[in-house]
């Protein structure tokens, strides 16, 4: 069963899609971000192939990801798999071995639990145009990063279940730091973008460069509009940084 319509796509994206993030959402805060802190203190994500997934952590060696509709739990040398469909927060949070009663934030906007007895519905569409985007931007980010010189300081790459944002900070030369990022959407925009975001109120440079509250924003539809999508991001990225270090 597919997730209930929504409105036709925004930008070639497919009916389900904004409640298809928010299940994933959840499931990235509730379920991945949640087992980790309970055993390792750390909350912090990475993309992986059909999605997303805890980095290595414990004693025994787990991994928790999401590869398309499945959630995956691999504990030493054993796998096991349980479809996201139909499934509840509560069985995956079971499955991966984690207590959704127990006390745990990834910060102020950690996405509430709801109703954790409810079956999830899904786009499987919606999943791999999340999963793609995320390997795309995260290509994006590091290609940007590695070119920086040590002392930017770069922070490690992370997915934050808090916002389901992936991103970095980085140092720039008069001191202050900036924060480059990729949303799968969100309130302040539906559609997926990446982000350069200054730490301090300063916006130099061009002014219609500087379109979001909290600095700039290229949406997915643009970065994917030409033949070279990374280096479509890595033009707006490299622009950001170069504006701020002015």
């Amino acid at each position: 069963m597919n997730a209930p319509p929504e409105k036709p796509g925004l930008a070639g994206l497919p009916a389900g899609f904004e409640s298809t993030r928010s299940a994933l959402h959840r499931i990235a805060a509730h379920v991945l971000g949640r087992r980790r802190y309970t055993v390792a203190g750390r909350f912090g994500l990475r993309a992986s192939p059909g999605g997303f997934a805890t980095p290595a952590f414990g004693e025994d060696i787990e991994i928790i990801r999401v590869d398309g509709g499945v959630l995956v739990r691999e504990v030493a040398a054993e796998a096991a798999y349980k479809a996201i469909e139909q499934s509840t927060l509560a069985e995956l949070a079971q499955f991966a071995g984690c207590d959704l009663d127990a006390e745990f934030s990834a910060g102020k906007d950690t996405p509430a639990i709801g109703d954790p007895s409810e079956p999830i519905e899904m786009s499987l569409d919606a999943c791999a145009i999340l999963a793609d985007w995320l390997q795309i931007a995260w290509e994006i980010l590091d290609e940007t990063v590695k070119d920086l010189s040590p002392e930017t300081e770069p922070a490690v790459i992370q997915l934050w279940p808090e916002h389901f944002d992936a991103g970095a900070h980085v140092g720039l030369s008069n001191g202050n730091r900036v924060n480059l990022g990729v949303s799968p959407g969100d309130a302040f925009s539906k559609e997926p973008y990446l982000y350069v975001g200054p730490w301090n109120e300063d916006r130099p440079g061009d002014p219609s460069f500087w379109n979001a509250p909290f600095g700039a924003v290229l949406p997915r539809s643009a970065v994917l509009a030409g033949l070279d999508p990374i280096g479509t991001g890595l033009k707006f990225t490299r622009l950001g940084l170069a504006l701020l270090n002015e």
